[in-house]
């Protein structure tokens, strides 16, 4: 399950359905991936074709699983659930 966002826009966005915070053209590709990362139970589990699921160097752990472009959702994993999870550019 999702706890917690780092950025304001996806929170929005996961809680209220607002894309003012976001590209809107990303809203049913992150949809999807948060769908997914609200159901996961590992981070394991959003290692899926098109997801291009892969762990980040440095500290804390944080994963990442491709939108579109150079935009991704990052995320840090805690016992069964997602925290402060990201959409950023980080490349």
């Amino acid at each position: 399950m999702i706890l917690s966002f780092r950025h304001k826009g996806l929170a929005a966005f996961w809680q209220e359905g607002s894309i003012a915070g976001i590209t809107p053209g990303h809203a049913e590709r992150l949809q999807r991936r948060l769908d997914a990362l609200n159901q996961a139970t590992r981070a394991e589990d959003l290692n899926v074709p098109g997801f291009n699921f892969h762990k980040l160097r440095g500290r804390p752990p944080r994963w990442s699983i491709h939108v579109n472009g150079p935009w991704c959702v990052t995320f840090e994993w805690q016992g069964e659930d997602a925290v402060r999870v990201d959409y950023e550019q980080y490349h």
